[in-house]
């Protein structure tokens, strides 16, 4: 009975964010099959992203053959969800027990083939059959060349196809953004911005918009305003620092345009002087770069915002 009850309020932590929802996995994989029926069940309940990702990855761990369900109905929901799902295959390729693993092979072989999928479930479950029998690799190899886990989901994000996880979106830009084509990442900016508006999870909302500033930041060290008008909105709606790079951005490439929407984020700076210091700098800095005085109509509607701000530039 103890064992049922903790079993029950490690997957009720799941639900949480953070070193709670570690610990409970960690709990849970030591649990093993225990755990099973009640990981199986708590997946098909919740509507949870989060929480279904944390359910398949122990059941890839523990490796038992009644997650072929989950890994089947989970492969469906696309995004981080399917991909852990073909992780959970490919543990059970390796099971003799009926005929799991030969169920596993066929759902692998069909999400490799799956022109529908997303790219990061075709990279991930060619990936999975590279143990497997040699007439199944040799079929894979006539889908062409495999990509890489990152190709594959920048490919999906400028798609409009998200990760669940925007971390991972962060690191993989990073490396794609610099030689993208212009239209992809005003895409990709937009797309983004629609998923933070989504709402969710309040540190997912500011990790999306980090990785929308650091577009913005890729943008601007290539010299283009093709979304401009994205940092423009962004910084007039702004109750709150934004991340550095939206400023880094809007100092580089930020025209007269620029000048009411960052006096708008000067005056809501309030009580944080280091994103006060930031905005005067890039004001500063379009002023010299645009050579506009004071007589100009764009700093006269900046100084009706932040009066401080005309002060400052003396």
């Amino acid at each position: 009975m103890k064992s049922e009850t903790d079993v029950r309020a490690l997957v009720a932590a799941l639900g949480e964010a953070g070193a709670r929802r570690e610990s409970a996995i960690a709990r849970l994989i030591i649990l093993g099959t225990r755990a099973v029926p009640r990981l199986v069940s708590e997946f098909q309940a919740t509507d949870d992203r989060g929480r279904q990702i944390a359910i398949l990855r122990i059941l890839e761990a523990i490796g038992d053959e009644r997650a072929l369900g989950v890994a089947t109905l989970a492969l469906s929901r696309g995004a981080d969800v399917a991909v852990a799902a073909v992780a959970v295959l490919r543990e059970l390729l390796g099971k003799r027990t009926g005929s799991v693993d030969v169920e596993a092979l066929d759902l692998l072989l069909a999400a490799a083939r799956d022109t529908a999928a997303d790219h990061r479930v075709r990279a991930a479950a060619r990936e999975a059959l590279d143990n497997a029998p040699e007439d199944v690799r040799e079929a894979v190899k006539g889908l062409g060349q495999a990509e890489s886990a990152g190709d594959a989901l920048w490919k999906d994000a400028v798609a409009g196809h998200l990760p669940d996880d925007p971390r991972e979106l962060r690191q993989t830009a990073a490396d794609c953004a610099p030689d993208a084509p212009l239209a992809e990442l005003r895409r990709l900016i937009e797309t983004i911005g629609a998923r933070e508006r989504t709402g969710g999870k309040a540190g997912q909302v500011e990790d999306w918009r980090a990785v929308r500033g650091a577009i913005h930041q890729a943008l601007a060290l290539r010299g283009s305003r093709i979304a401009l008008y994205d940092l423009r909105e962004t910084l007039a709606a702004s109750a709150a620092p934004l991340p550095g790079s939206f400023v880094a951005a809007v100092q580089m490439i930020g025209d007269e345009s620029c000048l009411e929407p960052l006096a708008v984020a000067y005056a809501a700076a309030g009580a944080h002087p280091r994103w006060r210091h930031q905005v005067t700098q890039a004001f500063r800095d379009i002023v010299k770069r645009e050579r506009l005085t004071r007589r100009h109509s764009a700093l006269r509607r900046a100084f009706a915002k932040a009066p401080d701000l005309e002060q400052l530039l003396q």
